[in-house]
């Protein structure tokens, strides 16, 4: 009986990814918006790196296209830059409460990339620590897991 379960299970999760989950994209676009408007200003790079870090995630890159992260990031910044709109986002992250360890993860160490272009400034570690709990993740150890390793240029 175990085995069918998990047979129903894995399968459930592969078909979800094919055909988009959008609680974990909601999650992701939300958390990477959040850290790209805490500093108060709207950055190329930052964005830039945001659609790199969803794009790299193995279930969003299966069912949304580079456009459609795209706009729904747009949609998350625009909803970042009020008080109503970041709590909203993080409504969308907290959603992932209940999913597994690692998508939480994940989708905190694409805020975290976005947030540590120059450092990690004071606000966006206060973004972070807000993704964090939402996530119920210990984002100091991720943070201390994967340091950044910038490429000399």
């Amino acid at each position: 009986m175990s085995l069918l379960r998990d047979l129903f299970g894995h399968l459930g999760r592969t078909v979800t990814a094919y055909a988009g989950d959008r609680t974990l994209m909601l999650a992701a676009v939300s958390a990477a918006a959040n850290v790209i408007v805490a500093d108060g200003e709207v950055a190329g790079d930052e964005f830039e790196t945001a659609l790199e870090g969803l794009r790299a995630d193995p279930v969003l890159v299966k069912g949304y296209d580079a456009r459609m992260l795209e706009t729904e990031l747009y949609d998350g910044i625009a909803r970042a830059r009020t008080r109503l709109g970041r709590a909203e986002n993080l409504r969308h992250v907290a959603a992932l409460a209940g999913r597994p360890e690692r998508q939480r993860e994940n989708v905190f160490l694409i805020a975290a990339d976005v947030a540590d272009h120059d450092g990690i400034s004071g606000i966006e570690a206060s973004a972070l620590g807000e993704i964090a709990a939402a996530l119920a993740v210990d984002g100091s150890a991720l943070l201390a897991a994967s340091p950044v390793r910038r490429t000399a240029g």
